[in-house]
């Protein structure tokens, strides 16, 4: 089975504006050319750097830099897609308030959509969420260290929050996620955490990479990285993946010329026999609210840098004809 991966998505603010909310621009426009390539996959998945409501106001205004809300029509957009599940730990999707984060549940629900890292109480925001497919079965769970006040409770909506250091895991937590991992590994054969974690820039810091491991010493088998803006190195580790961070795929971000935040790829995973085979990374470039496919400077750019990323953990990636492939185990 092929599973496709895509870092941010933020469908708010300009993207909202001139994509989403414009009628006369067509759902499936946001995903341009790389709309083929998506629809080979089994299954698509993101991690939905907003919430798609129009209720709540700011959370933090005036301490709070940016704020991302897309409007409902965001749902028809993430449908012409195909996308199937979103991650929503991360730190945007309570920039409205409760209120906006239960609205988003309840319409991504009502469309359809399959969500994971937050919701109303901790045991949902913890909950794997579940795909069947043609090769076999997947489950995804998501955890953010972003926004310790958003934290899920009991009794009040919020985020899979994870706490953690060089040493792995904070005790109480790693015993949390240690329970959903394991549930997650009896239903289903392949397991995928998803980790909004860490700085926005740079290579991944010693505690990230502690953290990546237990996890998939808990019981996963991908570990699928984003919060950093840009692709950052994959890692084969006991026969398994770690992509520390998977970049940007939508947004309306400025760009930084030297880290060039515009550029990343639509991460195919490919699975065999319960094992993750190989990853494929198809370039992609955000351009004017939307994503295309990477042209031949763009893609040759990302080759380099992320041969050179790669390397640092012993991982060669190998580009042919503007694809490049990663081979696991």
């Amino acid at each position: 089975m092929h599973i496709a991966l895509a870092g941010d998505v933020m469908l708010g603010r300009m993207v909202n504006e001139s994509v989403i909310e414009n009628p006369a621009v067509h759902p499936e426009a946001l995903w341009g050319d790389l709309l083929p390539v998506m629809r080979r996959a089994d299954c698509r998945l993101i991690n939905l750097e907003c919430v798609i409501s129009n209720r709540g106001a700011p959370w933090h205004p005036t301490t709070k830099a940016f704020h991302f809300r897309a409007g409902p029509r965001a749902l028809d957009v993430l449908r012409a897609g195909g996308i199937n599940g979103v991650t929503l730990a991360n730190n945007h999707v309570l920039d409205y308030g409760q209120s906006a984060l239960q609205d988003c549940l309840a319409r991504l629900d009502g469309a359809g959509l399959k969500r994971v890292g937050a919701g109303a109480t901790m045991d949902e925001a913890k909950a794997p969420a579940f795909f069947t497919l043609p090769g076999g079965s997947v489950a995804l769970v998501a955890l953010t260290d972003n926004e310790p006040e958003w934290e899920a409770t009991t009794h009040q909506p919020g985020v899979n929050y994870v706490a953690y250091n060089v040493r792995g895991m904070v005790a109480s937590y790693r015993q949390r996620i240690a329970q959903v991992l394991s549930l997650a590994r009896r239903q289903a054969d392949v397991v995928i955490v998803s980790a909004h974690v860490g700085a926005n820039w740079g290579a991944p810091s010693r505690a990230m990479r502690v953290l990546a491991r237990d996890l998939l010493d808990l019981g996963a088998d991908l570990y699928w990285g984003h919060s950093n803006h840009t692709p950052q190195g994959i890692e084969s580790y006991q026969g398994k993946a770690i992509l520390y961070s998977t970049g940007d795929f939508v947004d309306d971000y400025m760009v930084d010329s030297a880290e060039r935040n515009d550029l990343s790829f639509l991460y195919l995973v490919e699975v065999e026999r319960n094992r993750i085979k190989k990853i494929l990374l198809h370039p992609i470039r955000i351009e004017e609210c939307r994503v295309r496919r990477a042209d031949e400077q763009e893609w040759m750019f990302l080759a380099r840098t992320m041969q050179a990323k790669c390397a640092t953990f012993g991982t060669s990636v190998l580009f042919r004809e503007g694809i490049g492939t990663v081979t696991i185990g």
